[in-house]
């Protein structure tokens, strides 16, 4: 699933890069190239309502996509147990502690009762 994610991230990214391409920045654009009559596919202010659309959508898919491998590619623990692991270094197991001087003389005492 990861894998397929990266692979339509790339492709919205060409597709976006190219529909950006083909948008002038005086509205001429792809209406020119195909002889800018009004009777084209893509007539005087088609061109740029569709290339617009285009736009807008693939940019929306680019920033969801984003997100979805963002959130894929985080690490499956939270920050509570990133805290406890932190905290469970830190302690000191029961058998290295120090034992009192007092508790060795009366173990010591018991067992010659």
């Amino acid at each position: 699933m990861y894998t397929f994610m990266i692979v339509l991230h790339v492709l919205v990214s060409i597709l976006l890069m190219l529909v950006i391409l083909m948008q002038a920045s005086k509205g001429g654009g792809l209406s020119g190239t195909f002889g800018g009559t009004s009777s084209t596919l893509f007539g005087g202010r088609g061109a740029a309502t569709f290339l617009s659309k285009m736009t807008t959508g693939l940019a929306i898919a680019f920033m969801v996509i984003s997100i979805v491998i963002g959130l894929m590619s985080a690490p499956r623990g939270t920050s509570t147990s990133i805290v406890r692991q932190e905290a469970n270094k830190r302690t000191v197991p029961s058998a290295e502690l120090p034992v009192p001087q007092g508790a060795m003389e009366s173990n010591q005492a018991q067992p010659g009762n």
